[in-house]
């Protein structure tokens, strides 16, 4: 008689970000990875709290800008009250005083935004991996092999001549169109750069499966290419 399959139970993440755009486009990827599954979505520190009271979750996917509060916040009041889930904070934050403080309250990685789901999977197998470790480390060289895992690499470089901080402009102007989305004349216009500039970057969030593109067919000439946002699969 075969064994029942014994397959390690997936790591349960609760998404914390009351943008819902974000929210969506977090659950969405953390979902992707293998080994993951997202418990629920959270858009404050009220319904974090709320579901976490109910719902054992492994890890928080942690935006720490909050309606309600600093997301550190919500990380001092779980400890206080004995849980002991692992946190990633992905944020815009950039003060190293409050990287600080996060790192000795459990969070384990910073993702800062925008980012693309390669960045995210990276930094979720390498927690997965860390997770994995059991057992009695052997001597120094293991326990540093084990938190090497978390340290994240170099970020891949963008293609030749795009830069980060553009790149973060014309991500925030594109999500921040909504379903309307942007061609690459408006991206332009928005962020204060040329359109043929634009559009290299939005053709970049597009191979990067941040965003998609689709014709919008009009009376007369060539269909005018609009770009969206890539919230859901």
């Amino acid at each position: 008689m075969s064994r029942p399959d014994t397959a390690p139970r997936p790591i349960r993440v609760l998404v914390v970000e009351d943008d819902p755009v974000a929210a969506d486009a977090h659950a969405l990827y953390a979902g992707r990875v293998p080994g993951f599954a997202v418990a629920g979505i959270a858009h404050s520190l009220g319904d974090a709290s709320h579901f976490l009271k109910r719902t054992p979750v492994d890890l928080l996917l942690l935006d720490l800008f909050l309606p309600d509060g600093h997301g550190l916040q919500l990380l001092r009041s779980l400890r206080t009250a004995g849980h002991t889930a692992d946190v990633i904070a992905v944020t815009s934050a950039r003060d190293l005083t409050v990287v600080r403080e996060g790192v000795s309250l459990g969070v384990v990685q910073y993702v800062l935004k925008p980012f693309t789901f390669a960045t995210l999977r990276d930094r979720l197998t390498r927690y997965a991996e860390f997770r994995s470790v059991a057992g009695e480390a052997s001597g120094q060289e293991e326990v540093d092999r084990a938190f090497a895992a978390l340290r994240a690499p170099q970020p891949a470089a963008l293609p030749k001549g795009l830069s980060q901080s553009t790149l973060g402009s014309i991500t925030e102007a594109l999500r921040g169109a909504g379903d309307e989305g942007l061609s690459s004349g408006s991206a332009a216009a928005a962020v204060g750069i040329s359109r043929i500039t634009a559009r290299r970057y939005l053709e970049h969030l597009v191979t990067t499966g941040c965003a998609a593109r689709t014709p919008r067919y009009g009376q007369i000439g060539r269909p005018e290419l609009r770009y969206h946002w890539q919230s859901r699969a």
